[in-house]
């Protein structure tokens, strides 16, 4: 699968953002790794509520958001045209879908429950969509406007779209129940027996509405990084924008729960609100204050090559558990029962784990970072 050999230029790339994709990739993969007993913030919620562990994924779909209007912008500045940009960003969305099946396949491929939908898919979907907007289109209005469309429009969706067989949500049957409503109704139409939990899956086609939402935010606050303000005038542009997010996100939630399997609009603004508020963070320590000393180099190693290191961490992962040792027993199992098992309390040996597998992946994506290769799909 073909991969470009790039090189950042320090004239277009943002160190604070390049910083911050570091971060969040990294606790991706320490979330997804939490040994046997995970340590409870490194989990997911069941279903209504939030913990820093939902925030990781739509936090990564903003920064994508930024990179997409600065890389956009850059490139229409060096004169490429719209339809090499077009090309591009078919060419991508198709190798990050594929990636992601090969991801969820990987090592066995059951070709007749391989799961579709995942996180790469989800990455491409809304790359794809985000991008042909920024493509038709250079308005801030109309990019505000087509978020509210996608946060409103799904709310109405859930709210008052009757889920058939079941009836109308609120009514009939409990709005945003866990099974009975129309998005996981829809991907059970869809891809019977490959859904990640089997009535329904937390990257669901309908879901993808709002997501769009989540990079669509990120562009604008690109957009407001390209603004001819000053440095601490952005930085406190993205603070309040932040902390308008988070009661925005606060305010909905009441009447429409944050839910990341569902992704709900409430969801969408309280974690863009997080992201921007961390972002604001990001840019005040590295562009306004400078500090750009020996701290930043863990994180740039990940930030530079963030989709490699993912698709390394899931490759990886999926290897321990394919491997066996004992009729029912994988190496994860017997490594970890062997190793972090003894370390008290449980849920700490779970999160040395975590820090473990995070370490091993950063390895190889040192090796590339000291040789200049960036990998970009």
């Amino acid at each position: 699968m073909p991969l470009e050999r790039a090189q950042p230029s320090a004239a277009r790339r943002l160190l604070s953002l390049d910083l911050f994709r570091g971060v969040d990739i990294a606790f991706m993969i320490l979330v997804n790794n939490g040994g046997m007993a995970p340590y409870h913030p490194l989990t997911h919620t069941v279903w209504n509520g939030w913990t820093p562990t939902d925030l990781v994924f739509p936090t990564f779909l903003f920064i994508m958001g930024v990179s997409m209007r600065l890389s956009f912008t850059a490139r229409m500045a060096r004169g490429e045209k719209k339809s090499t940009l077009l090309a591009h960003v078919f060419r991508r969305f198709v190798i990050l879908f594929l990636l992601g099946l090969v991801v969820n396949g990987f090592p066995f491929f059951p070709l007749h429950t391989l799961r579709i939908y995942g996180v790469l898919q989800r990455i491409a979907i809304c790359y794809l969509l985000a991008s042909l907007l920024e493509l038709w289109t250079a308005s801030t209005r109309i990019k505000i406007a087509v978020t509210a469309v996608c946060l409103v429009g799904y709310w109405v969706l859930l709210r008052y779209v009757p889920v058939p067989g079941y009836g109308v949500p609120g009514h009939a049957i409990p709005f945003m129940d866990m099974n009975r409503n129309i998005v996981s109704w829809l991907d059970r139409r869809i891809f019977p027996g490959r859904l990640y939990v089997g009535t329904r899956d937390p990257e669901g086609l309908l879901s993808d509405i709002p997501a769009v939402g989540s990079v669509l935010l990120g562009m604008l606050t690109g957009t407001w990084l390209q603004s001819a303000r000053t440095l601490q005038q952005k930085c406190r542009g993205m603070l309040l924008a932040g902390i308008v997010g988070i009661a925005l996100g606060e305010l909905w939630n009441p009447w429409f729960p944050m839910n990341k399997n569902l992704w709900t609009s409430s969801y969408v603004l309280f974690s863009a609100g997080v992201a921007a508020v961390l972002f604001a963070l990001f840019y005040w320590m590295v562009e306004i204050r400078q500090w750009r000393g020996g701290w930043t180099y863990f994180w740039l190693v990940f930030g530079t090559n963030a989709i490699t290191a993912y698709v390394l961490s899931e490759l990886l992962a999926a290897s321990l558990w394919a491997i066996h040792v004992g009729p029912k027993l994988t190496f994860e199992r017997w490594f970890y029962l062997r190793t972090f098992a003894h370390i008290h309390p449980p849920g700490v040996g779970s999160l040395v784990y975590a820090i473990t597998f995070v370490l091993v992946c950063w390895l190889p994506m040192l090796v590339l970072y000291r040789k200049k290769i960036f990998l970009k799909v």
